[in-house]
């Protein structure tokens, strides 16, 4: 311990030694030395443990105590990506921080893991991600240390304790990251996770373990770099507010209530602000009704990453619209397994849905709520997904063209031939299912396989949609 090039008993000597590092690359570092390893293929994967042994030449525990025990600090390395437009960086996923052990959690608490153990403060080595780059190859691009702050403290504490609730429970199997705002529980492990013993229940659970997710570590690689480019509004203004017992939806919701019933245009007469018509008009409105500024993002909703849904219901309680994800590539579908998709990651994000009800031609506010898909419905969108993958791989997409009862062809308003294809339909699912996104066939996305009938390389831009009737039944009239 004498020899290192820092202090491993002071975190300031640590990190300012991790910081030397910004700009360089274990590969380009220490080339030879890394053989001297004879690591892994999975060991390649997992950097933090390298820049340990090469860098700071301190050899990994695998103990409960921080990686640097002495100094109180815990090493985590992870992956990002810069934005095209904005140059800005981002987190390629979510940081994932220690294995939950079912068992012994019971015995645990939050302050034990995260104000002062093990994961209370971390020192985080960020490498630039490049597709078919090595990490070992990889850039060092940001280097900084994070210790959550008082006004983060009561929401990771109640996404930990719903964590612990459902355990508790004999329901660790039906975790989902859609539970929690910053603090999650990801899989970890094999395909799918390894199976565990869990108290409380005899059905084994997949392996998962503490994670921060992507809008929370975006908001850490922020900060870390200095980025003054968004511009936040917050809705909790005091985290005594939280420190009540409330949690952050209560809260939340409690906000938006005093306008139940009330038309969307006399919302804006009383907070004093006109909207223009547009698909933002609803966030917009309800941005104002949470006491942020239309032209920024909510702090909480980025970090947590809320994925806000609109809703028009109509006067008899129907919805017209089912609810769309954002275009597919059908390479990426055709690459990607269940577990690392990016479909699986979207619903089990949590959502809050505002519901404007129709009467008499204009729209009140009717209610709003927080939701996160049930395991059930997890399983059944996962059916869709692997329904959907099959007919990419073997290029079975398009089956056929609409044609009219003389045998003519269809075409669409645009003047393209409308086709049918045997992506997985509205009436297959009471989930979810697929259509085009968009209007206009002429988009496009390339195909991993030929399309068998069509002979082409390149099918119309499709997206995954939750039904109208599932929003319905499920969201709005429960």
């Amino acid at each position: 311990m004498n020899n290192l090039p820092y202090n491993h008993l002071e975190k300031s000597s640590i990190i300012s030694f991790a910081k030397e590092f910004t700009g360089k690359s274990i590969q380009s570092e220490f080339g030879e030395e890394i053989d001297s390893l004879n690591l892994s293929n999975k060991d390649k994967g997992q950097l933090g443990k390298v820049i340990e042994e090469l860098y700071f030449k301190y050899k990994p525990n695998s103990d409960s105590n921080a990686d640097f025990k002495e100094a109180g600090l815990e090493l985590k390395s992870s992956g990002l990506k810069k934005l095209k437009k904005s140059k800005e960086y981002r987190a390629k996923e979510r940081l994932v921080l220690s294995i939950i052990n079912y068992v012994e959690l019971l015995d645990l608490t939050f302050e034990e893991l995260f104000v002062d153990g093990k994961n209370s403060h971390l020192l985080l080595i960020f490498y630039l991600y490049e597709k078919g780059i090595n990490q070992l190859a990889s850039e060092i691009k940001l280097v900084g240390d994070w210790k959550y702050p008082q006004e983060d403290i009561p929401i990771l504490k109640n996404d930990w304790e719903i964590i612990f609730n459902k355990v508790k429970s004999g329901l660790a199997h039906e975790l989902s990251e859609g539970d929690t705002l910053y603090l999650g529980a990801c899989t970890k492990g094999g395909k799918g996770g390894n199976a565990r013993y869990q108290p409380n229940s005899n059905i084994k659970a997949k392996q998962r373990a503490y994670s921060l997710k992507p809008g929370y570590l975006n908001h850490i690689i922020a900060n870390i770099a200095q980025e003054e480019s968004a511009v936040y509004g917050k809705i909790i203004k005091r985290p005594e507010t939280l420190e009540k017992k409330q949690s952050f939806e209560n809260v939340v919701i409690s906000m938006i209530e005093p306008y139940y019933g009330i038309l969307d245009t006399e919302i804006e007469t009383k907070l004093k602000i006109e909207l223009k018509r547009s698909y933002q008009y609803y966030p917009s409105l309800l941005k104002a009704i949470l006491g942020v500024n239309i032209n920024q993002k909510i702090e909480e909703f980025e970090k947590a990453d809320i994925q806000i849904k609109a809703i028009r219901v109509e006067e008899n309680n129907s919805i017209e619209q089912s609810v769309s994800f954002p275009a597919f590539k059908f390479e990426q579908i055709y690459e990607e397994n269940w577990r690392e998709s990016e479909l699986k990651d979207l619903i089990e994000k949590k959502f809050l849905f505002v519901f404007f009800k129709k009467n008499k031609g204009e729209y009140f506010l009717d209610k709003a709520q927080f939701w996160n898909m049930p395991f059930n419905d997890r399983n059944e969108v996962r059916r869709v997904w692997l329904n959907t993958k099959k007919q990419i791989q073997n290029g079975t997409i398009f089956k056929d063209y609409a044609y009219d009862k003389k045998g003519v062809i269809r075409y669409s308003k645009k003047g393209n031939p409308i086709r049918k294809n045997n992506l997985p339909k509205l009436k297959d699912s009471n989930v979810c299912h697929v259509r085009p996104h968009g209007t206009d066939s002429t988009y496009t996305y390339p195909l991993p396989v030929e399309d068998k009938k069509l002979k082409s390389m390149e099918y119309s831009k499709q997206c995954f949609w939750f039904n109208a009737i599932y929003v319905r039944d499920e969201i709005y009239l429960k």
